[in-house]
């Protein structure tokens, strides 16, 4: 794997455009399958876990092309249902072909998916939704991870989420797109994401009312249309850039910025004694003194804070003036980076069964080798070598490519000292 070479205590100054969202082309390209033509997607992300998304479309009898950040998708000749395992276990977003294939060819085998290793992330919720729409599941394979779905006709219905999961909500909108009748959801996730997959199958001719609310309803339609669909900037990219200029002090102003979707992050960057001044798709970060302590950070579903911010913020209260806390209520294996921010020299104890974190900031954080264990982790890993005294190597920094498209370009364009090496 490669790794990522930080000299810290650079402060950042400059402009840096915002590339497009992870989180929202990854439901998107699972979408196309629906298509069944032409789906043009632009300002795509050209990252690891796109590019494993855009090898299961190939997979499945897809044409793709790229033109710098436009995603070219002919999906007119997809006649496989079929996933293979070895592409599933890569990445936790290949669940989304759950939904899209099931929706097609009303039949799909796919294998429990991978992805990073920040809990258990069940997909119960998936297939508990689907269920009720007439499908039929049996599972196969060691632990019954080889599930196979199939309908002969998959039918509308109510469909009441136990929690709102963002995957789930995704799965049984693509799921319900060609349905008999009419899905409502009920519990439905309102991250940005579901909505940008909303957005996509409208402009495709798909009907769906109540995007950006907790309360969906599809009403199936018999065919979609080619579409040309802009993808919006990535918040969480957004985030941790700007986390950076509260952990190392500076002043960016980023552009293409997705400013209405990032309110929590911004409010909880302000605690931390930054200047963030916004305007249409700009935004500015402005840092000129130590960070100050949060006495409580809780991560919530959308619109609350994110858990995919948490670890760059807690890079932040690393060197804060005071005690922090910090409550991971999403993922219960999102603290995995502590242990490389304690080889640093910070200080940070761990309670309540790996739920909460007791942060007391210290003066500087000490250069050294540490290792990302996932995507965010590691970027937080990234702010800390950046805040740090000397040089920091960050170990298996693919974890940190599968969501930012160059990390080291950026940020080194923002005067960063940083490098990639193998």
């Amino acid at each position: 794997m490669s790794s990522i070479e930080v000299i810290g205590k650079e402060q950042l100054k400059g402009e840096l455009k915002i590339q497009g969202s992870k989180n929202a082309a990854l439901p998107v390209i699972a979408a196309t399958i629906l298509n069944k033509g032409i789906s043009i997607l632009k300002n795509c992300p050209k990252i690891l876990d796109v590019v494993h998304m855009v090898k299961i479309l190939e997979e499945l009898g897809c044409k793709t092309s790229w033109d710098e950040n436009t995603l070219t998708v002919d999906s007119s000749m997809a006649n496989i249902t079929q996933i293979s395992e070895s592409s599933v276990i890569k990445m936790r977003s290949s669940i989304l072909f759950l939904g899209a294939i099931l929706g097609r060819f009303h039949e799909v085998t796919i294998a429990y998916p991978g992805g990073c290793s920040i809990g258990k992330r069940p997909i119960n919720y998936h297939l508990n939704a689907i269920k009720k729409m007439n499908v039929t599941q049996e599972f196969s394979g060691e632990d019954n991870s080889i599930i196979h779905c199939y309908s002969d006709k998959i039918i509308g219905n109510d469909i009441f989420l136990e929690s709102p999961s963002v995957g789930a909500t995704q799965n049984v909108l693509l799921t319900a797109v060609f349905s008999e009748g009419v899905t409502r959801i009920f519990n439905a996730a309102r991250e940005p994401e579901v909505t940008e997959v909303c957005n996509y199958l409208l402009e495709a001719g798909a009907r769906i009312c109540g995007k950006g609310t907790s309360f969906l309803v599809v009403e199936g339609v018999k065919r979609l249309n080619d579409v040309e669909f802009t993808l919006s900037p990535d918040r969480i990219v957004t985030g941790t850039y700007m986390a950076a200029v509260a952990a190392t002090g500076g002043d960016v102003t980023f552009l293409n910025a997705p400013v209405n979707q990032i309110t929590s992050t911004v409010r909880t960057l302000i605690k931390t004694g930054c200047e963030i001044t916004s305007k249409d798709n700009t935004i500015r970060v402005k840092n000129t003194q130590r960070a100050k302590s949060l006495s409580l950070l809780k991560t919530e579903p959308y619109p609350g804070f994110p858990t995919d911010m948490q670890s760059q913020v807690m890079s932040v209260l690393c060197v804060a003036d005071g005690k922090s806390i910090i409550i991971e209520d999403i993922f219960e294996s999102r603290f995995q980076n502590v242990s490389d921010l304690v080889k640093m020299g910070a200080l940070i104890s761990i309670e309540q069964e790996g739920r909460k974190a007791l942060i007391t900031g210290v003066e500087t954080l000490h250069g050294t080798e540490i290792y990302a264990k996932d995507l965010r982790g590691g970027a937080g890993l990234i702010l800390a070598a950046m805040v740090a005294e000397g040089k920091s190597v960050v170990h298996d920094a693919s974890y940190i490519e599968r969501g930012y498209e160059d990390i080291c370009r950026d940020l080194k364009t923002l005067g960063a000292k940083i490098r990639m090496i193998t």
